[in-house]
């Protein structure tokens, strides 16, 4: 295990609704700085939804969000940012029509400290800045290992490296937090064991906290220190990998024989 013990996010009894469908139900836990903690749960279990909430693009109707020893009832997205939580999402959301490169180098905004007048009038801390923040980007792009494609258009790209590129572009943010929404899905087997080896070494050589949330078990139970199962938006279970894998009421919900008797239709996760 990473993690260093210190608690870098904690999630107090955070309640989120859409209308009449809760989404999340009074959901806490904590994650350590150093670690990489897993959300699991079926289809529907509030996962995403979390996700949301944490980086500020939903916003609860109770709770508190500590990060960074600070409390926040309501983060917004570039709050978040700002304090170094950088985020994937479950849909690719690259600029197709730009490079690789171009694509990591968004990643960078935020770090920019040239005035954008200094970038119009082409002055020379702004010609610096760029070859700062571009020299980071080729960084990130050598870590990655997606040199041969860095002036590829990233529409052109296969499903497995687009996923790696925006990887890329959530790295090039420097961040104490790294939030990844299903970084696997659609992949193929070779692509999700070099996709967990890049989130694996992002954890331990940048020393990079990660939230994923993940459907293959495998995935998780190999790559996360914690594991935190959702269902039907509550927590039902939160420990390590070992611990979580047998316990009897994560077993009947991935089963399918807990809620049975209960409708089919959940929220968006």
């Amino acid at each position: 295990m990473n993690a260093t013990g210190n608690t870098l996010l904690g999630l107090e009894n955070i309640s989120l609704s859409f209308k009449a469908v809760k989404a999340v139900s009074d959901i806490s836990f904590a994650v350590a700085e150093g670690e990489i903690c897993a959300l699991i749960g079926p289809n529907g279990a509030g996962k995403s939804s979390l996700l949301n909430v944490i980086n500020g693009v939903y916003q609860p109707q109770q709770g508190l969000i500590r990060f960074a020893g600070e409390a926040c009832q309501r983060m917004r997205p570039h709050d978040a940012a700002v304090r170094g939580i950088a985020r994937t999402f479950q849909n690719i959301a690259l600029f197709k029509g730009m490079s690789v490169l171009d694509n990591i180098l968004t990643g960078r905004n935020l770090k920019r400290r040239s005035h954008w007048l200094e970038q119009a009038l082409g002055l020379r801390r702004a010609h610096d800045e760029d070859d700062r923040q571009r020299l980071h980007a080729e960084r990130v792009i050598d870590f990655l290992r997606i040199q041969p494609w860095r002036q590829t258009l990233v529409g052109k790209l296969p499903y497995g490296l687009q996923k790696r590129v925006e990887l890329g572009r959530a790295l090039a943010a420097e961040p104490r937090l790294l939030l990844l929404d299903e970084p696997m899905a659609g992949m193929n087997a070779e692509e999700k064991r070099e996709m967990s080896r890049f989130i694996l070494a992002a954890n331990r050589e940048l020393g990079t906290t990660v939230v994923l949330i993940e459907h293959d078990i495998g995935v998780v139970m190999g790559l996360s220190d914690h594991v935190v199962v959702l269902d039907y938006g509550r927590k039902i279970g939160d420990g390590p990998p070992a611990q979580v894998r047998n316990d009897p009421e994560v077993l009947a919900a991935y089963l399918g024989t807990r809620h049975s008797s209960r409708s089919e239709r959940r929220p968006q996760s």
